[in-house]
């Protein structure tokens, strides 16, 4: 059986996880068809998630095409996808749904977020929500419990002290950290009222993101940011003017999901870069212009 000799792939993989013992250990294994080394390695790089397929996809580029391959192998029985390339492919599918892709979002940076548990804090929010609306409710009082719920119980807020933190931009963040940016706690907001049967719309008003309803004969907006403060349309105007800007109808009418997704790629642009992080800074540049080419192709 052919092991590969100490030392030959191991200067290029010393951004793992593991201990250059470990990965030397488990390059010397990755050929052994044995079922039992098979499944102990296997669970082994189970255990560790994305440390193991960073190792993993790196033994798989090497030159030794054996060892190349059996890394593959073990990739394929991990079922591992590229989070980055997943969202690549979420961008040019023009199939755009919020929570979809604010989760893949997130993956891109932290591909081992536990999807299921993000999904079941919004369950159990949209649960406390539907115990304390009496019905008959009208848009605007179901609205008010939301507020309640999110910004009074569950204690959601705006990041005031460390507004650029990248983790603030992130659904799965936000939800464990309880506090957020204007758009990202805009998101939460959104996919509570979905559960709800609400229909809701993001707004990405200039220097600002709020969340708009248009079911009732004047449009109101609330503000997550803000402890889920209701403002009407002439007070949305007012905020805009104070922030020096010109504003017009037009931002106040609702933002398409893919606009929403991409400004958040867009703050993440900044934040990465406020933070020295140059590399995450560019990726996320990437993003946006992945969004805007295709936006462009679908239209013209």
């Amino acid at each position: 059986m052919r092991r590969p000799a100490a030392g030959l792939v191991y200067e290029a993989v010393e951004t793992s996880g593991f201990t250059p013992e470990q990965r030397a250990t488990f390059a010397r294994l990755l050929d052994d068809t044995s079922p039992a080394v098979r499944q102990s390695l296997l669970a082994h790089f189970m255990k560790h998630g994305h440390h193991s397929v960073e190792f993993l996809r790196q033994l798989a580029s090497q030159s030794d095409r054996t060892l190349a391959a059996h890394a593959g192998w073990f990739l394929r029985e991990l079922d591992y996808s590229d989070p980055v390339t997943e969202f690549r492919g979420f961008i040019r599918s023009l199939n755009y749904e919020l929570e979809t892709g604010a989760l893949l979002l997130s993956r891109t940076i932290n591909p081992d977020i536990d999807i299921g548990a993000c999904c079941a804090r919004l369950d159990s929010m949209a649960a406390r929500c539907r115990e304390l609306i009496a019905e008959p409710a009208s848009v605007r009082e179901k609205c008010r419990v939301i507020s309640r719920v999110l910004f009074h119980e569950y204690g959601l807020r705006g990041n005031t002290d460390h507004y650029a933190d990248p983790l603030n931009s992130y659904l799965d963040q936000v939800l464990i950290r309880r506090k957020g940016i204007p758009i990202s706690l805009s998101i939460v907001y959104l996919l509570v009222a979905e559960r709800l049967g609400l229909s809701l719309e993001p707004v990405g008003l200039p220097g600002h993101f709020v969340v708009g309803c248009y079911a009732e004969q004047l449009p109101f907006y609330i503000d997550p940011f803000n402890s889920g403060s209701f403002i009407n349309a002439g007070e949305a105007v007012d905020l805009l003017r104070r922030q020096s800007t010109h504003p017009t109808i037009a931002d106040l009418a609702p933002t398409p999901v893919r606009e929403v997704l991409c400004r958040c790629c867009r703050n993440l642009v900044n934040h990465y870069s406020v933070a020295n992080d140059p590399d995450r800074a560019r990726l996320f540049a990437e993003f946006v212009a992945e969004f805007e080419a295709t936006y462009e192709r679908h239209t013209t």
